[in-house]
């Protein structure tokens, strides 16, 4: 999924002649700590709440604090999961999106990204999250899959996370299955060689709780 599909049509964009007391009423208005400011359909930055807390004059323009934004951006051409590597290393709650003359096109909420990724997850959906320690040299996910369909249990979604530089054999594969029961799973990896590190007998998501996907995410960037 692109930035471009995205887009949250309800998020407003702020003008530099917009006042700092204004921006703050938008921010509390649409529950967020973060907005776009725009020029003349040309992206300017993110203003920030906390920032803009600490300016005693409610009527300053946000063109006289425009020090204070932090100019990160997404073309509408990218995936979604460079967007979710962005939010987590700028701890954003949106992000912009412009397209390749640098014209604004919309904003992202973290929110949507969330709900996004926990589909592609398959959060959603009943059964159980299993956790694999694995060596990059060992990785394949065809003879995971086949080991796994053995036992009559469908992979519906995962998520690979390398090791990181200088580390021997700390890759992490996140697999959601569409069973609860997946202990003969358990067992058939075991005897295959495969290190288990962690299952979770997870019921669906009925509504999308963002500080458990939050987590969810520390968890897959550790």
């Amino acid at each position: 999924m692109l930035a471009s599909e995205l887009i949250d049509p309800m998020l407003p964009s702020l003008k530099p002649t917009d006042t700092v007391g204004q921006a703050l009423d938008w921010m509390q208005e649409h529950r967020v700590g973060q907005l776009a400011v725009v020029d003349q359909g040309e992206y300017k930055g993110l203003v920030n709440e906390d920032l803009l807390m600490d300016v005693p004059d409610d009527e300053r323009p946000l063109s006289e604090v425009m020090r204070m934004f932090e100019h990160i951006y997404v073309y509408d051409s990218q995936h979604l999961y460079e967007l979710l590597h962005l939010i987590l290393e700028h701890r954003l709650q949106v992000l912009a999106v412009v397209n390749d003359v640098r014209e604004f096109m919309g904003t992202v909420s973290t929110g949507e990204l969330l709900k996004q990724y926990a589909q592609l997850l398959g959060l959603q959906e009943p059964g159980a999250i299993l956790v694999l320690n694995i060596s990059e040299r060992d990785y394949s996910m065809a003879e995971i899959s086949r080991l796994i369909e053995s036992n009559n249990v469908r992979i519906i979604g995962s998520h690979f996370s390398g090791s990181a530089y200088g580390t021997i054999d700390k890759s992490r594969l996140t697999l959601k299955l569409n069973r609860k029961d997946i202990t003969a799973v358990v067992a058939t990896l075991e005897r295959f060689g495969y290190h288990i590190e962690a299952a979770f007998a997870n019921t669906p998501i009925e509504s999308i709780d963002q500080e458990r996907l939050d987590s969810l995410l520390r968890y897959l960037n550790t």
